[in-house]
Parts: structure tokens; C-alpha cells; sequence
């Protein structure tokens, strides 16, 4: 199994917290973010590593020396979204192994990364059911099968909150990489990679599975990360 980190954007939303520099070079007590979990997915047997680079990309480079990963960059990250930076990593999808893809903001215990890299579900998007009216990217599902998704869903409408990581077993990559191509294509390169597999509900089975109340923070917002913080025993 291989993974791809998603690493290009900007982060505006906390960016003057951090001196302007990337959301996963962020300090998580004596560590960085993205060295953090470049080491917990070489520890739980992840063959590959590529990070797709945009804003700031020297300062990741920097950051992740001495590690075994290889980049792609999209240099085009200031006015384009995810799915343009999955575009450009998409030679790494052209393989016959399992593929994590997920933001590289966002942090896992390892019990997380343990269910996502078990699971056979496919293709299958990661959510956490403790978190819903406050979550910010909200799922509702049925017996595994995502069926709505918005930020904008409310009160029963919502299962769980998605936490930016999906898994692509090696059989459907192909049927990912060719959608993503159409929408590219048609210039639809201001939407999320996320978006390459909503595209698909109203033709195939698109799941969810929850995280069962295990830790994770995606780094949007300073409280994202101080509940990181406080997890690792920081505060």
C-alpha cells in the first residue's frame, strides 16, 4: 500500500497563527506535523510516500529532509483546489497497490491509520461520528454508503464529519484517475479531489467509515490545533 499527502494549499484560515508558513509543518511538541506521520506510515508498512507540494514548497522540502518521500507540485495551487494537486500527482496513482490519499494537515493516532490501511472497503472515506453539528464537512450515510455531503447539512441529515483521508483499493484506481481527468478537463479544477468520488454516487457505491472515536485534528482553525496539542499532552 502506497499513500499520497496533499500539501499544496495555502491554509489561509489559520496562516497568521503560523507565521505564514504551511499548515503541516505546524510543531506537535517536538516534532512536526508532516514528520510525524511520514514516520507513522513508514512504521505501519506504507511502501511509498508522496507529498504534492504548491505554497511554500521549499519550506516543506526543508522540513521533511532525511525522509523517504517523493514530490509533485502544482504550481498553479494559488488558484486552483485539491483536485488540481491530485491531478498533478497523478503518474503516483498509476500502480497496481492500494492508495491512502489525505490531506497532509490532518493528524491520525495510529489506531486510525490502523482501520483505514484494514478496512476492504473501496473506495471508502474516513468520518467520525462524535462530531457532527460542530463538524465542518459534514457526511450522512446509510449502512456504509455516503448519500449526502455538504457543509451545509443539518440536524438529522448528518452521520459524522469527514476527516480529509479516503483509501482506493488498487482495482478501482483507474475509475478514479479517468473521472478526475473529465473534470479536469472540463475546468472544474477549483473543487476538492473529494470531489472526483461524490461525482460517482449517483453510479456507484461510494462508503463511509467511521474512525470509532478514535483521535484526529485537521489544522484549519487554531482550536484544531490545540486539541492536538492538548492530545499529545502539550497543554
Amino acid at each position: 500500500m502506497r499513500a499520497l499527502l496533499l500539501a499544496a494549499g495555502k491554509g489561509t484560515r489559520i496562516s497568521r497563527y503560523l507565521s505564514g508558513n504551511p499548515k503541516c509543518t505546524v510543531d506537535i511538541g517536538g516534532e512536526r506535523l508532516i514528520c510525524y506521520t511520514l514516520d507513522l506510515l513508514k512504521r505501519k508498512g506504507i511502501t511509498e510516500t508522496a507529498l504534492v507540494l504548491g505554497y511554500k514548497a521549499d519550506v516543506i522540502r526543508e522540513t521533511v529532509k532525511g525522509h523517504e518521500v517523493s514530490f509533485y507540485y502544482n504550481p498553479f495551487y494559488d488558484v486552483t483546489n485539491s483536485i488540481a494537486s491530485a491531478w498533478f500527482a497523478r503518474d503516483f496513482f498509476k500502480d497496481t497497490d492500494d492508495l491512502l490519499i489525505m490531506n497532509a494537515d490532518v493528524f491520525l493516532e495510529e489506531g486510525v491509520l490502523d482501520d483505514m490501511m484494514g478496512t476492504e472497503l473501496s473506495p471508502v472515506l474516513f468520518a467520525d461520528e462524535t462530531r457532527k453539528e460542530e463538524a465542518d464537512y459534514k457526511f450522512y450515510y446509510e449502512n456504509n454508503v455516503l448519500m449526502k455531503y455538504g457543509k451545509e447539512l443539518t440536524g438529522e441529515d448528518i452521520t459524522g464529519e469527514y476527516i480529509g483521508a479516503a483509501k482506493l483499493d488498487a482495482g478501482f484506481i483507474p475509475e478514479f484517475v479517468e473521472q478526475m481527468d473529465v473534470m479536469i478537463g472540463r475546468q472544474e479544477h477549483s473543487v476538492w479531489w473529494e470531489n472526483v468520488l461524490y461525482a460517482m454516487t449517483d453510479r456507484r457505491k461510494v462508503y463511509v467509515r467511521n474512525i470509532e472515536n478514535r483521535f484526529w485534528a485537521e489544522v484549519d482553525y487554531i482550536e484544531d490545533y490545540e486539541r492536538i496539542l492538548k492530545y499529545r499532552g502539550m497543554r
